[in-house]
C-alpha cells in the first residue's frame, strides 16, 4: 500500500510542475508551486523524514509562497515598451 501512495504523490508532483511551467497567470503559478512544495513534503513524510518534510512545508509552501504572492501584488502590470 505504501508504494501506491508514493506513486500517486509523484504523479501529482509531476502534474503540478508541468502545469506551473505552462500557465501564464503568475498568481496561479505560485499557488501551483505551493502545491508542488506540499506534495514534496508529503513524499518526505512517506519516506520517514518528518523533520525535513516539516521544514519543506514551513519554508517552501509557507514563507516562499507568501513572499512570491507579495512580490506579485507589489509589482505593476505596465509594460516598459
Amino acid at each position: 500500500m505504501q508504494w501506491q501512495i508514493e506513486i500517486l504523490l509523484y504523479i501529482i508532483l509531476i502534474v503540478a510542475a508541468l502545469s506551473a511551467l505552462g500557465i501564464r497567470n503568475l498568481l496561479a503559478a505560485v499557488v501551483i508551486l505551493n502545491i508542488f512544495s506540499f506534495m514534496s513534503a508529503s513524499i518526505m513524510v512517506s519516506m520517514g523524514a518528518i523533520d525535513v518534510a516539516f521544514t519543506e512545508a514551513v519554508v517552501g509552501a509557507g514563507a516562499v509562497g507568501v513572499f512570491n504572492i507579495l512580490a506579485i501584488l507589489r509589482t505593476s502590470r505596465k509594460s516598459l515598451d
